[in-house]
C-alpha cells in the first residue's frame, strides 16, 4: 500500500508531534527518517513512538474529517459558503459522494502508519525491558485506529506487508482486505482486552490512555459488532462475507459483553473519571481536561507545541479549526451609531460563543424544533449553542451606546442578535437584509434582531459554542479570532458509558440497570442548571442560573426507550462532536432519521424554510476508499476495482 511507507510518513509524524500534551510529561523526540525493529527496541525509539500514538489524532480530529462525519445527517447540512468539502457528502443532490471527493480519506491516510509505529512498538518493546502497561499504550491506539476504519470503510487490510499485525519497513504497493469478522475478532478485541488487563487506571501522562479508555472503546466495538452481526436493515457489507462470528457468538452475545463492558467502566473509574455535576462544564473552555473526558487530542497556546498560528491560522492540519465550519458569518451584523445603520457591532471575538466564521455547514431546522424541543428544562441546548451575539464594540474602546432593533438602545455586552427558543408570529422580517444587514427581525419593545427557529438558514444560524474558540491571553479586547483553535479536541466521553449499555438493554442486554434508568443519569443532570450560557447577555454578563429540572427530565422519559429515543439522546449529549454519522450507520438509521431536513436559503432575509431530501442507498453506509490509495496501488485494474467498496 503505497500510503504504508512507514519510513517516510512515520517520521514527519514523530517530528510533527512532539509534545502532543503541550506538557513536560512527554519526551520532546529528535526528528528521524529511519525506523528499523532495532530503533523501538530503545527508550528513544519507545518513547518517540508512543508521542506519535497519541499525536496523530491531530491528524484526523479539528479538521476537514469533521464534514464527513456531521455532514449528511440530521445535525448538519451544507452552509452558504460550503464548497464541495461540505456539499458532496450532504447526500441532497448538491454534490456527490466519490472516492476523490469523500473528507474520509483524512482517517484513511492517517491511521496506517500510525498503526504500523502501534505493532513496531508492540513487537520490539519488550526487548528494551518496558512492561505491558507501556506497550499495552499502543496495542489500544491499533485497535483505536481499527475501530474507526472498519466503522468506516468495513473490512480493511491486517496486513501492511510483512504479515497480518506485523511491523513492516518494506513499502508495499499491493493490499488485500479482511473481513469485518476478522477485523474486529483478529485486532479489535484481543489488543482492547489486553489493554484493560495493563494500562493504569490514572494515565501515565498528562492524557495518557487507562483503563477506563480501553473498556469504553471495548463496549463501543461490542455493540457495533452486534449490530454488524444482527443486520436488520440488510445493509452490505464489504469484503462481502456471511454474517457469523469466528468465535461462536451471536448478536445477543457481543450486545450483552457491551452493556457488560460499560458497567465496568462506570463502577471501576474511582476518582479518576466520572461525570460532571452540570452538562455546562462539560464543555466549559476554562474547565477543559476535565474528568469526564476520557480521550482527546491536544492543543494548547504555544505556537511551537500546537504547530499552528495562533494569530493566523492557514487551515490545514494538524491545526485544529473544524468549528469554523459551523460559525455564521456574525460579523456582518450592523446597529446605528444614530445616523445610520452601519457600524460593526458583533466583531470576531476569540471566545467561546465567538471566533472565526467559516458559514461552511449549518444545523438544520429540525436540530431546534425536535431534537432541543426543551429549551426550559433541559440545560443542553444552552451548553451546546451560542444562540445569542453580544455586542463588542467596547473591547475596542468604543464607549457609545448603539441603537438597534426598533432603535432602541444597546450596549456592549448585551445582546444584538437572538435566535430565539420558540417561534414567535410576531417576528417582522425586512425584505432582504434590512437595517441588521443579515435579515435579522423585530418584535416590540425589544432591542435586539431576532430570528424564529424556523428561520435559520444556510446563512445565519446559532454557533456550536461547546466547541468554540477559548483563550487566556485577550486580555480586554477581542484576542486573536483567527488564530488556530487552543483547546483539546474531545474524542471520548465517561457519559458515553451510559448511552453504549442503554442501547444494549435496548437490543436485549440484562443487568443491574435498565435502559431507562441508564438514560435517566444523563437526563436528569440535564436537567440541573448553575449557568445560562445564552441568558448571560440580558443578565448584566452574569448568567448564574441555579435551577435544578432534574425530576422534570427523569418524568418525560418515555416508559419504553426504543433505538430512536437513544439516537436522539446521543444528539442532545454529543450534539457537533463528530459522532453522528457513526451513530446512524451503526444503527442502520441513517436514511430513516437523515433522510429529510429543513433549512431556510442563503440569501439574507430568507426565513423561507424548505424542504430538503436526500438520496442515502445502502451503498453509502460504507465509505469509499480514498482514489490516492487505489491509484498508488501496482494493481491490475480488476483488482484495484475489486478493492473498492461496491457503489464508487
Amino acid at each position: 500500500m503505497k500510503n504504508i511507507n512507514f519510513k517516510t510518513i512515520l517520521g514527519t509524524a514523530v517530528f510533527a508531534l512532539l509534545a502532543f500534551s503541550c506538557s513536560n510529561d512527554i519526551l520532546d523526540e529528535t526528528p528521524r527518517t529511519d525506523y528499523t525493529p532495532d530503533y523501538f527496541k530503545t527508550e528513544e525509539g519507545i518513547q518517540g513512538g508512543l508521542t506519535s500514538l497519541y499525536a496523530h489524532t491531530r491528524y484526523i480530529f479539528g479538521q476537514y474529517y469533521y464534514a464527513a462525519q456531521q455532514n449528511g445527517t440530521d445535525e448538519y447540512t451544507y452552509a452558504q459558503s460550503a464548497d464541495n468539502n461540505f456539499k458532496d457528502s450532504d447526500m441532497s443532490g448538491a454534490g456527490s459522494l466519490t472516492p476523490s471527493s469523500s473528507r474520509s480519506d483524512a482517517l484513511w491516510n492517517a491511521a496506517y502508519s500510525n498503526i504500523n509505529t502501534a505493532s513496531g512498538i508492540i513487537e520490539n518493546a519488550s526487548d528494551a525491558g518496558k512492561t505491558e502497561a507501556l506497550i499495552s499504550e499502543a496495542r489500544f491506539f491499533r485497535a483505536w485506529d481499527y475501530f474507526q476504519l472498519v466503522q468506516t470503510f468495513g473490512g480493511v487490510p491486517l496486513d501492511l506487508g510483512s504479515g497480518e499485525l506485523k511491523f513492516n519497513v518494506t513499502p508495499s504497493r499491493t493490499s488485500v482486505r479482511n473481513t469485518v469478522p476478522e477485523v474486529y475478532t483478529k485486532a479489535i478485541f484481543p489488543d482492547l482486552k489486553t489493554a484493560i488487563e495493563n494500562l493504569p487506571d490514572a494515565g501515565r501522562v498528562t492524557g495518557g490512555v487507562t483503563k477506563t479508555a480501553a473498556r469504553l472503546y471495548l463496549a463501543k466495538a461490542y455493540l457495533a459488532y452486534g449490530w454488524w452481526l444482527q443486520n436488520p436493515g440488510n445493509i452490505p457489507t464489504y469484503p462481502e462475507t456471511t454474517r457469523t462470528d469466528p468465535d461462536g457468538h451471536d448478536a445477543a452475545w457481543y450486545f450483552q459483553q457491551a452493556y457488560n463492558t460499560s458497567l465496568e467502566g462506570i463502577n471501576n473509574a474511582g476518582s479518576n473519571f466520572g461525570l460532571q455535576q452540570y452538562f455546562y462544564d462539560v464543555n466549559l473552555g476554562s474547565n477543559d481536561r476535565n474528568k469526564e473526558i476520557v480521550l482527546y487530542s491536544d492543543h494548547c497556546e504555544d505556537e511551537y507545541y500546537n504547530q499552528a498560528s495562533l494569530s493566523w491560522s492557514n487551515g490545514t492540519v494538524p491545526e485544529s479549526f473544524a468549528v469554523w465550519f459551523a460559525t455564521c458569518n456574525y460579523g456582518d451584523i450592523r446597529s446605528s451609531d444614530g445616523s445610520s445603520y452601519g457600524v460593526v457591532a458583533v466583531d470576531r471575538d476569540a471566545t467561546q460563543w465567538g471566533g472565526r466564521p467559516w458559514t461552511r455547514m449549518a444545523p438544520p431546522i429540525e436540530v431546534f424544533t425536535k431534537t432541543f424541543a426543551d429549551k426550559t428544562n433541559d440545560s443542553r441546548y444552552d451548553g451546546t449553542f451560542a444562540a445569542v451575539f453580544p455586542g463588542n464594540w467596547g473591547k475596542k474602546g468604543d464607549t457609545r451606546t448603539l441603537y438597534n432593533a426598533n432603535g432602541l438602545p444597546v450596549k456592549s455586552g448585551e445582546a444584538v442578535l437572538t435566535f430565539l427558543n420558540e417561534d414567535n408570529p410576531a417576528v417582522a422580517y425586512p425584505s432582504g437584509g434590512g437595517d441588521s444587514n443579515v435579515g435579522g427581525g423585530t418584535l416590540p419593545g425589544r432591542a435586539d434582531w431576532v430570528i424564529n427557529p424556523s428561520g435559520i438558514s444556510r446563512l445565519y444560524y446559532p454557533g456550536l459554542w461547546k466547541l468554540g474558540t477559548y483563550r487566556t491571553d485577550n486580555g480586554s479586547g477581542l484576542g486573536q479570532p483567527n488564530g488556530a483553535i487552543t483547546r483539546p479536541w474531545n474524542i471520548a466521553k465517561f457519559s458515553e458509558f451510559y448511552l453504549i449499555a442503554a442501547e444494549a438493554a435496548v437490543k436485549g442486554a440484562t443487568g443491574t440497570m435498565s435502559a431507562r434508568e441508564l438514560v435517566n443519569v444523563l437526563r436528569a443532570r440535564a436537567g440541573k442548571w448553575r449557568y445560562s450560557n445564552n441568558g448571560q447577555w440580558s443578565m448584566g454578563g452574569d448568567g448564574t442560573k441555579v435551577e435544578d429540572h432534574s425530576a422534570a427530565m427523569i418524568a418525560a422519559t418515555p416508559a419504553t426507550i426504543d433505538i430512536n429515543y437513544i439516537l436522539a439522546e446521543r444528539s442532545r449529549e454529543f450534539f457537533g462532536e463528530g459522532y453522528r454519522w457513526l451513530d446512524l450507520v451503526r444503527t442502520q438509521k441513517w436514511a430513516e432519521i437523515a433522510g429529510s431536513y429543513t433549512i431556510c436559503g442563503s440569501a439574507k432575509g430568507d426565513h423561507t424554510p424548505v424542504v430538503y431530501n436526500r438520496s442515502i442507498q445502502p451503498f453509502h453506509y460504507l465509505r469509499p476508499i480514498p482514489q490516492g490509495q487505489i491509484d498508488g496501488m501496482t494493481m491490475t485494474d480488476a483488482e484495484k476495482k475489486a478493492y473498492q467498496n461496491p457503489g464508487y
